[in-house]
């Protein structure tokens, strides 16, 4: 019970930090991302905001034998650069850049974001769901065994 409390917790500060940090506001992501262009360089405070308290998690993390709330802590992510990892960079960032939308941002802004927003979101989910199958049939084609 503990454990859903804090991930609720956690969830409302994230849900809150993306809403006060602009990160749901598409045109100043948008405009984050224009870097040739009318670039404006304030989420790179929300960028280090984020950093700096994982690298002291993970820091942390390291001393301990067990997560504080119980359970495992997951292993690290394979530090493999495969075709998988730069489709999918490539996929997140066009679509991040073209709608101004990632995902935590689109579910923050489900309740103003309108119509733009629910279409977002739902192409989001069409691709999640639509990814397993699309990434069994690219593996057929280049000869690859699953």
């Amino acid at each position: 019970m503990l454990r859903l409390l804090f991930s609720a917790l956690s969830g409302g500060l994230f849900g809150a930090g993306l809403l006060v940090s602009g990160m749901t506001d598409t045109l100043k992501v948008q405009g984050w991302l224009d870097v040739f262009g009318a670039w404006d360089p304030t989420l790179a405070f929300v960028l280090g905001g984020a950093i700096a308290p994982m690298m002291l998690a993970w820091n942390f993390s390291t001393r301990r034998a067990q997560p504080v709330l119980g359970g495992a802590f997951p292993s690290p992510p394979a530090a493999l650069l495969d075709r998988n990892l730069v489709l999918g960079s490539v996929l997140f960032g066009a679509g991040w850049g073209i709608a101004g939308l990632c995902p935590g941002p689109a579910l923050a802004s489900l309740s103003w974001g309108g119509t733009g927003g629910m279409v977002f979101l739902l192409a989001m989910l069409a691709g999640m769901v639509a990814t397993p199958s699309l990434r069994l049939s690219m593996d057929r084609l280049a000869g690859a065994t699953p």
